[in-house]
């Protein structure tokens, strides 16, 4: 009887089935990117049945307030994407996991080391590809070649437009700091000190302030108002020449069906220098709260294939990116691309990306300044210095620790006091009411 049960036992139980992982990528990558995305990440599934990855896109700024709101909370997205700038505020709020125990040194060496910045002597990002900088993209039937100083793209400018009524010959998103800083390097001073502090109160602030004016109302040929948005739209349907843009967008324009070329932003004429884009990296980071070892697992192992060989020659072979690992920069898809071959010449000039968090006092300053001289109620020289000032004042009030003074400790005494009488005063109630769970009227309570 015995061996008959067992046999009715194995012929008609059910195989235990693998439970399934669910981890979530957040990320602000354009539509051309997430195309590709898409196209890894279900390759990965494959690879690995028992995970599921759901992707969201997210607009960079709103990436890193949602991100820093969820994580600050214990919760938000296993993995998330971002310019390598994001690591520096995430490290230091506690909300990126360090990847050092990880991955082995020896993994990192693989990696450009843009690709791999530190912080405070630990990584926190790797990424699947160099560069995130800005270029002069034109667009070939329109300019055979593109200007190399400013005096050249103002002189060109004028006569295109001259030839093409309506039509711009620049565009780019000249509203965010991002855009505009490369010129202040350009007009002889970073703007950053050599340890990372603002530096904005000088003349090369105010004539590369005055210079983007000049684009847009003296020699008018950049919209009236532009942003990022605007810019693509003009690049794309041929109605601007060329266009400020990153790396990213190389495999838009590419699907869009336009021959285009990249070439280093103009020389300024007066002073001999190029313009300094910000050269990084867009990576992965691994949320500090995770919901089970299972997630950590699942999450590292994404990690990996998102910047492994395999899925950057996809990368470079769909977009057009520049891979962040050496072996895969030598390969054939490196070399035999043109626009990847020009792109190096535009990284010899660039500056590596801060990843500090007073970056981000900076880039907030520099905005809310730079855009009163867009419209007109500051003057290039009274933006300067005001956002020296609020970026400087931005970083102390960031740096400061506040000690709770002697009012904190009579409140929390206060408090005690409080909660110790309340106890007293409701102890006879207390017992009735916890017998009350076990009574007659349980589901009540």
């Amino acid at each position: 009887m015995r061996f008959l049960a067992l046999i009715l036992i194995l012929l008609f139980k059910t195989p235990a089935v693998a439970e399934e992982t669910h981890i979530q990528l957040w990320h602000q990558m354009i539509y051309s990117h997430r195309e590709v995305l898409a196209e890894i990440l279900s390759e990965f599934e494959k690879k690995n049945p028992d995970i599921k990855v759901q992707s969201t896109y997210r607009e960079t700024e709103e990436l890193r307030s949602s991100y820093q709101s969820a994580a600050m909370g214990g919760r938000g997205p296993e993995i998330i994407s971002g310019p390598s700038d994001q690591i520096g505020p995430f490290a230091t709020m506690g909300i990126i996991r360090p990847l050092d125990s990880i991955l082995d040194q020896d993994s990192f060496a693989k990696y450009d080391t843009l690709a791999v910045p530190r912080f405070k002597g630990q990584h926190y990002v790797v990424g699947d590809s160099v560069g995130n900088n800005l270029t002069l993209i034109y667009n070939k039937k329109l300019l055979p070649r593109p200007p190399t100083t400013t005096d050249e793209l103002v002189a060109m400018g004028l006569q295109f437009q001259k030839d093409h009524p309506g039509d711009y010959f620049l565009a780019f998103n000249y509203t965010e700091p991002f855009f505009f800083v490369p010129f202040i390097s350009g007009f002889g001073e970073s703007f950053l000190t050599s340890r990372g502090e603002p530096n904005l109160n000088t003349p090369s602030t105010e004539k590369a302030l005055q210079f983007v004016l000049d684009l847009r109302d003296k020699y008018k040929i950049i919209p009236r108002e532009c942003d990022y948005e605007t810019a693509n739209a003009l690049f794309k349907q041929g109605k601007s020449a060329m266009i400020i843009n990153g790396d990213w967008s190389w495999g838009d324009y590419k699907n869009a069906g336009i021959d285009f070329g990249v070439s280093r932003l103009p020389m300024v004429s007066e002073t001999g220098l190029w313009p300094s884009p910000l050269v990084g990296t867009r990576g992965y980071s691994l949320n500090v709260h995770m919901r089970s070892p299972a997630h950590l697992e699942a999450s590292i192992k994404l990690l990996k294939f998102l910047t492994s060989a395999e899925v950057e020659l996809v990368l470079t072979e769909k977009l057009g990116i520049m891979p962040s690992l050496l072996k895969v920069r030598n390969s054939e898809s490196v070399k035999n691309n043109r626009t990847l071959i020009d792109s190096l010449q535009t990284l010899e000039v660039g500056t590596p990306m801060p990843v500090n968090p007073e970056i981000r006092a900076i880039w907030d300053s520099l905005r809310t300044e730079y855009q009163k001289v867009l419209a007109g109620s500051l003057t290039p020289k009274e933006a300067a210095a005001r956002a020296q000032s609020l970026s400087l004042k931005q970083i102390r009030e960031m740096n400061e620790v506040v000690e709770p003074a002697a009012q904190a400790i009579i409140l929390k005494f206060i408090f005690i006091v409080f909660a110790l009488i309340a106890l007293w005063y409701f102890r006879k109630a207390a017992v009735p009411f916890l017998n009350g769970f076990q009574g007659p009227q349980r589901f009540a309570y």
